[in-house]
């Protein structure tokens, strides 16, 4: 009797098994099968779970080399918080009445803002925001992702862009990989890591490039602003704090900074692209400060509104302009541009053969040479189209 319940259990077992397999093959095999859409969804399911695993091994490789930027500042005396920092860190914070110690009193250093870096170097450079590192008398602190704590130096900001460098004591840190901002297309998958709200360390968001050689102006609540060319626009979310953190292909690789966040517009956030920036991480890594090669002319790019309204001939190129008041000439004095007899009015059409357009403006173009390049301007000067060598200098604070 148990042998014959066995046996019986056995044969059903191997029928249902057998009758799965028939079903397959004659599902498989009708003709309307393949156009019922099964197949489509099976594609779908197989490119989202490899899209899953890619961001997962994004963030593995990656979040090393990310960092959390703490700002300290000494509130014993009573201090006055920036409004900035109000607005983007607004976690509970009391500012002390001032008092009538003496100058003994012992400093009492509290956490009054933050932001994102990733390391570029493994003795320890590291590259951030410039409007993260924007208060010189604060003390700047970096934490890893392995929770260790470095006392970090400012070692320099770009003046033409939103960037800064810190750089800490140590060695045989992990670096991150850089991309190609310039092979970015639309609707190409981007993973944002970042410092969210200056306390959430490591916080990944994912989306799509949805703009790219944006131009916006980037403002802070205290009135500070700048403009900022040619950046990228996705929808991965840069909350506050992010400011900092790299902008990751799902190769891994850095193809921007995160900089800014729309206020009119949710899910919209922009980065600088990697590309216009790496002579500074060349020059952070071969001298320890930041170098950028300066023309010394103030410009507008054309287009076809402008050179209607100004009568021009060209709706393309660099209209070198003066800016609203006289402490903004159009060619600074002793400027590379100056002692290249550059002027106002004048149109920069070219550099080295590339013509100068909305999507290759003037500042794009200088930032991929060095000091000491020596290019070639295609320049309409009164009237008449001319070829004007120009050697880049490096450009100074005092310049």
């Amino acid at each position: 009797m148990p042998r014959t319940i066995a046996t019986i259990f056995i044969s059903v077992i191997l029928g249902g098994l057998f009758g799965s397999y028939l079903t397959i093959f004659a599902f498989d095999r009708l003709p309307w099968s393949r156009d019922s859409g099964l197949e489509a969804v099976l594609q779908k399911t197989i490119v989202e779970l490899n899209q899953e695993s890619a961001v997962i091994d994004v963030v593995k490789n990656v979040s090393p080399a990310v960092v959390s930027i703490i700002i300290e500042k000494d509130v014993s005396a009573g201090v006055s918080i920036d409004p900035f920092f109000e607005n983007f860190f607004p976690w509970p914070y009391t500012s002390p009445l001032p008092n009538d110690r003496s100058n003994d009193r012992e400093p009492n250093f509290q956490k009054v803002g933050g932001g994102t870096g990733f390391i570029i170097s493994p003795d320890g450079y590291i590259l951030t925001n410039k409007h993260v590192l924007s208060d010189t008398s604060a003390r700047y602190k970096v934490v890893l992702n392995d929770d260790r704590e470095f006392a970090a130096e400012i070692v320099g900001t770009d003046l033409f862009n939103d960037i800064g460098a810190l750089k800490i004591e140590a060695n045989n840190l992990p670096v991150v990989e850089l991309g190609d901002s310039d092979s970015l297309m639309i609707g190409q998958s981007v993973v944002a890591i970042g410092n969210a709200l200056a306390e959430f360390s490591n916080t990944v968001t994912t989306g799509v490039v949805s703009g790219i050689g944006r131009s916006i102006i980037a403002a802070a609540s205290s009135g500070a602003s700048e403009r900022l060319e040619d950046v990228i626009q996705t929808d991965a979310a840069i909350n506050p704090g992010n400011s900092g953190g790299p902008l990751l292909n799902l190769s891994g690789q850095v193809v921007g900074v995160n900089t800014a966040i729309s206020r009119s517009g949710q899910l919209i956030g922009f980065a600088i692209p990697i590309n216009s920036i790496k002579s500074i991480i060349l020059s952070l890594k071969e001298s320890g400060e930041i170098v950028r090669p300066y023309l010394g002319v103030r410009y507008v790019m054309l287009n076809k509104e402008i050179a209607a309204a100004n009568n021009l001939d060209f709706e393309q190129g660099a209209l070198i302009s003066a800016g609203r008041n006289a402490s903004q000439p159009p060619v600074l004095p002793g400027s590379p541009a100056a002692k290249a007899s550059l002027a106002e009015n004048d149109i920069i059409l070219a550099i080295n053969g590339q013509d100068l357009n909305q999507n290759y403006h003037l500042a794009k173009a200088i930032s991929s040479f060095l000091p000491g390049d020596s290019i070639e301007l295609k320049v309409w000067s009164q009237g008449e189209i001319k070829s004007i060598r120009v050697t880049l200098e490096k450009y100074n604070v005092q310049n």
